[in-house]
């Protein structure tokens, strides 16, 4: 391999036409973020290469790379010099074992409009998918919460698997836990747009723990397929894991119910098949989960949802939870190793010095002075505190904070002058802490409201892994943190 890990970001020109609000091309924008993830989740730079589509590919540039990210657009699909550097790549792809292509979409395209070569990969969408109105609308970088909460939790997913291919490519083990013996796969159902985020999170779970995740390639767009992949795959699982949101989801062409809808069928006939013929051994059972918040979905979602809840052969071999997101994990995590070795789930630290004393103070710059005191009291408990950094660019503060996600051992929020909703995100962040390299598991998380906020964080947390502490007066509440400081839950 050489020196630099190298990739291409493979474009129409037309998709980078400067922003009126920031200047700057989207595809500029995409190609920095992906710069500074990759180099903290490698550690060293990586070779980024723009091929933007305006003119036939020298060999020279597709030479020695070792992946390519086609950023999927109408105008892509139209461009025949995109279309042939894809086809130069796959031609001059040298390790076969790992995934090399990724297929970011910054519209949507159906996949029967794809290139041959893309259509079996998942794609990462990048753009925001309105229910209610029907209309997409691409990500703005670096502008407002969008980036905050849809660009960049995207962004996590295609960095962590672009650097699972560079990890092969370096011959690494990539598992840091035991290898799980004779487990067979588990099917992790896909989703609708509105739930690509938590689906990705049990899914890099799952792996983590060694586990095989099915689907791997992305559901072909005729019914007459998607049934024959499912029924496929559903025969080399134990477990299938399914999430519902407030959308109902795509419908595949030939069918009246939606890719959703189809994959809990089959999984409900597959499970009772299992069960009736006594010359299989195996049992498949099922886990649903439902959005405890489900007030914007439509009446074709919540009618699903009431029909998988009254039907007693749905229900049979399934359980059907409603709770937070942590807690499902939870639920799911104790069935996969109900028959095993609890000590696979535990983390092998990556060396003797691995002592756990990292403590992540998160805040924001307004509150700065505040936990300044905060901070003093759990240095002198012996912990290490780590800090957000509000110096430099955007690339520069989430360089920061990709660090301190990847180093912490206990996360400890701040809320004083800002809002619920800025909680969240952080508590996400910490969610999606895998996707910037990180293996072990989070030793304790929580929120410290400060005596000045004016949120009401506490009353809308339904997280019960998160710990509540309360700054009354005017000093810190230097007990209840370090009883934070002890308890350890090992929250993944």
């Amino acid at each position: 391999m050489p020196a630099n890990f190298k990739v291409l970001i493979n474009y129409s020109e037309n998709d980078n036409n400067p922003s009126i609000d920031s200047g700057k091309g989207w595809v500029d924008s995409f190609s920095r973020f992906l710069n500074l993830m990759l180099h903290q989740v490698i550690g060293s730079k990586p070779e980024i290469v723009l091929l933007s589509g305006t003119e036939a590919i020298a060999a020279q540039m597709i030479e020695g790379a070792d992946a390519m990210v086609c950023i999927i657009s109408p105008y892509f699909i139209d461009n025949p010099n995109c279309l042939d550097a894809l086809e130069d790549f796959y031609l001059k792809s040298r390790e076969k074992e790992a995934q090399r292509v990724f297929k970011v979409l910054k519209a949507p395209v159906k996949i029967k409009d794809q290139p041959v070569r893309l259509r079996e990969l998942i794609g990462y969408d990048m753009f925001h998918y309105d229910d209610e109105t029907q209309e997409a609308e691409e990500f703005k970088p670096y502008l407002g919460q969008d980036s905050e909460r849809e660009f960049w939790m995207k962004m996590v997913d295609l960095v962590y698997d672009v650097h699972e291919t560079y990890l092969i490519g370096k011959g690494v083990d990539l598992r840091r836990v035991r290898p799980i013996q004779d487990r067979k796969a588990v099917y992790l159902a896909e989703t609708a747009h509105d739930l690509t985020i938590q689906r990705n999170i049990i899914k890099r779970e799952l792996q983590r723990y060694g586990f095989r995740v099915l689907p791997i390639y992305a559901l072909p767009p005729s019914y007459d397929d998607v049934e024959k992949q499912i029924k496929k795959n559903l025969e080399q699982c134990s477990l299938t894991i399914h999430l519902i949101g407030t959308s109902y989801g795509e419908i595949p062409d030939g069918s009246t119910k939606s890719v959703i809808d189809i994959q809990n069928s089959l999984a409900v006939e597959w499970s009772t098949e299992l069960r009736k013929n006594s010359k299989i051994k195996n049992k498949i059972y099922r886990f649903i989960w439902i959005v405890p918040d489900l007030r914007v979905a439509s009446e074709k979602q919540l009618t699903f949802i009431e029909n998988i809840k009254r039907d007693i052969a749905a229900l049979e071999g399934a359980e059907i939870l409603q709770l937070p997101l942590e807690d499902f994990k939870n639920i799911v995590r104790d069935e996969l190793f109900s028959t095993g070795d609890k000590s696979d789930m535990q983390y092998v630290p990556e060396d003797e010095n691995d002592n756990a004393r990292n403590v992540y103070l998160i805040h924001d710059q307004v509150d700065k002075e505040s936990v300044e005191p905060i901070k003093e009291e759990i240095q002198n408990m012996g912990y290490n505190v780590l800090e957000p950094t509000f110096e430099g660019d955007l690339l520069d503060l989430r360089e920061g904070h990709i660090y301190n996600l990847r180093k912490l051992d206990f996360a400890l929020i701040y809320q004083g002058h800002v809002n619920d909703q800025w909680v969240r995100m952080k508590l996400l962040d910490l969610l999606k802490a895998p996707g910037f390299g990180r293996i072990k598991p989070i030793l304790n998380k929580g929120v410290l409201i400060g005596k000045h906020s004016k949120g009401d964080f506490e009353k809308l947390n339904d997280d019960k892994h998160v710990e509540i502490i309360h700054e009354s007066g005017n000093k810190p509440p230097v007990n209840d943190i370090q009883k934070f400081l002890q308890t350890r839950q090992q929250v993944l």
